[in-house]
């Protein structure tokens, strides 16, 4: 079975690229029950790409487990209905589509039968999954009812149309039901609390399962977009996430916990990106963090060791230093804003994705120029020959993932600059300082606060290594 489930994932991939190649009829895809859009395309090459090296890297990671044909007959079911739910075009198989996804899942993170940790961590986390899909149901059977109709591409057509109320109650189930699924703040436990599932299956969850939330909000962007405040409201959650998850970062000992603390925060800034009204943008940051995600679990053996800091460890800042950091965020922030069309003068939410653009080559460029394995003329000459290509790459998957979703309704619906985005620059740029000044280290208050914060429900922690090497 591990075979054949293989090669039959690979087929699937090798079929979605024929699919995003060579769309099909476009008289198909306005069907009742399935449609194939741009959205569905490009979720597509991407669920399948990742569950196939997931596929294949569990020949020799699960090899000798335990119920093995088990293991792989769920993850190709995953696999699949991530694939229905992608190509879903009625309201009803819509939602038992995304029941069944967080049922499977949950039954994967518990794939360890004997193992209690994991099973308290599969049951923990189907409580959040059976909530976030009771919220979906009650915000679709809403629309559903009021529209008249059950197929989304009649409901979204049909949200103008319908009260204020109704659509700002429905737009805000379909946020709970996103942060739930993508584990933003306050439902991130479930998440960090799945460190006993088996490797492969955290790299296809983290790589592509959380990522569910961002597709929901795009598949529903006419609702989500409707009123300012739901919007807002994405953004705050959004921008919480991220700083929140960042912070958790720090002060993980460990690396599989450091990576799902990770996926808190980028998650937290694919959502903060459909609030500022860019689908484009938080897909495109779905599949490079989704691809990038995958190769760092499944490569996190690799990389375990104990070690202790040394004093010596970290270059001290210098001002040729700061200036090559701030002259490169300044230019790949220039750089990002001239390939995708932001400007740089009128202030909207455009130009606030072009400031955390800049925060975000800011934090890469300290950190490579403060990196100790690099020599000073590498750290400070050749990090800007490095991040500025990434950021047009980056500019040109944005672009590219732009025109893949023309079609698709309420893609972008770029917003006026508020407070609330003014306030959230101002905290993104402290919480940037905090780190580049080491705050989380030298107060014990702030750093026992994160600790605390990002731990995980007490039934899921190994106690002793034989534990783990038990199972």
């Amino acid at each position: 079975m591990p075979t054949v489930l293989t090669r039959l994932t690979w087929c699937l991939f090798a079929l979605s690229i024929g699919v995003l190649v060579w769309p099909p009829d476009p008289e198909w895809a306005g069907e009742a029950m399935l449609r194939v859009d741009g959205l569905t395309r490009l979720m597509a090459v991407v669920t399948t790409f990742v569950s196939g090296i997931v596929h294949s890297f569990s020949r020799r990671y699960m090899a000798g487990a335990k119920r093995l044909n088990a293991f792989y007959g769920r993850l190709f079911g995953l696999t699949l209905i991530v694939l229905l739910l992608t190509a879903a075009n009625h309201l009803v198989l819509f939602a038992a589509a995304w029941t069944a996804m967080g049922w499977v899942l949950a039954d994967l993170i518990g794939h360890v039968r004997g193992w209690p940790q994991a099973q308290a961590a599969s049951w923990y986390a189907r409580r959040f999954f059976l909530g976030g899909s009771a919220l979906l149901a009650s915000a679709l059977g809403l629309l559903g009812i009021r529209a008249g109709t059950w197929t989304i591409d009649g409901t979204l057509a049909a949200v103008e149309g319908l009260s204020t109320p109704l659509v700002g109650g429905a737009a805000a189930l379909l946020l709970l039901a996103a942060m739930v699924q993508s584990a933003l703040v306050p439902f991130h436990r479930w998440l960090l609390s799945s460190m006993t599932t088996p490797t492969p299956v955290s790299a296809f969850m983290h790589a592509g399962l959380v990522n569910a939330g961002g597709v929901l909000l795009a598949r529903f962007a006419p609702v989500v977009f409707e009123l300012p405040a739901v919007m807002l409201s994405i953004v705050l959650v959004g921008g919480v996430s991220a700083l929140l998850g960042q912070a958790w970062v720090l002060v993980q000992t460990d690396v599989k916990r450091q990576l799902g603390a990770s996926t808190v925060a980028q998650m937290g800034f694919m959502v903060l990106q459909c609030g500022l009204g860019f689908i484009p943008a938080a897909l495109a940051h779905l599949l490079l963090h989704g691809l990038y995600k995958a190769y760092l679990f499944l490569a996190s053996g690799s990389v375990v060791e104990h070690t202790q800091p040394e004093p010596g460890d970290r270059p001290s800042p210098s001002v040729l230093g700061g200036a090559v950091t701030l002259v490169t965020a300044l230019a790949g922030g220039a750089l990002f804003a001239t390939l995708t069309g932001k400007s740089l003068t009128a202030l909207d939410s455009g130009t606030l994705l072009t400031v955390f653009v800049v925060l975000a080559v800011l934090h890469a460029t300290r950190t490579l120029v403060h990196r100790p394995s690099l020599s000073r003329t590498v750290r400070l000459w050749l990090v800007p020959g490095v991040l500025l290509p990434t950021i047009a790459l980056y500019a040109g998957v944005y672009t590219a993932v732009g025109a893949l979703l023309a079609g698709l309704p309420g893609a972008v619906a770029p917003t006026a600059f508020t407070p609330l985005h003014g306030g959230l620059v101002v905290i993104f740029v402290l919480a940037y300082l905090a780190i580049d000044r080491g705050w989380h280290r030298t107060s014990t208050r702030l750093y026992v606060a994160l600790l605390n914060t990002s731990q995980p429900v007490s039934t899921t922690l190994l106690h002793n290594r034989d534990q783990y090497n038990a199972y």
